[in-house]
């Protein structure tokens, strides 16, 4: 992220800060998750793009060589395994910027951290009390 400027309000105004080649990667990745989670609701968190379902689903964020990707997979080991070359520092993922973004690969985490958070986190309103 571009350092020196006022935090990101949204989404659109933290993809604006970069490059237009930046932008095009980052818009992807913004569809990418949002096909994946439609019902997933954007905002900003820790000052990059955040999506939320039933708590945080994904962050993502640029950097001077790569696209972050947060937080680490957990839960699926044959799809830790595929992403083990872009495992950067706490299990984060870390995409080069020249080389091609795995998107797919993108799609299949947001699809399994929209599993795994309506799993542990019942809907508002649906838990009786007593049970």
């Amino acid at each position: 992220m571009a350092t020196g400027r006022k935090a990101p309000e949204s989404i659109d105004e933290y993809i604006a800060g970069f490059s237009p080649e930046v932008q095009a990667i980052l818009e992807r990745v913004r569809l990418t998750i949002g096909k994946a989670a439609p019902s997933a609701q954007e905002t900003i968190s820790y000052q990059i793009p955040t999506f939320t379902l039933r708590g945080a689903l994904v962050y993502f964020a640029a950097f001077k060589n790569h696209i972050g990707f947060y937080p680490p997979v957990r839960g699926d080991a044959e799809l830790k395994k595929v992403l083990s070359r872009y495992a950067g520092e706490k299990g984060n993922l870390r995409f080069p910027l020249d080389q091609p973004i795995p998107y797919g690969l993108i799609g299949r985490i947001v699809k399994l951290r929209v599993k795994q958070n309506l799993a542990k986190a019942p809907a508002k309103g649906t838990k009786r009390k007593g049970a």
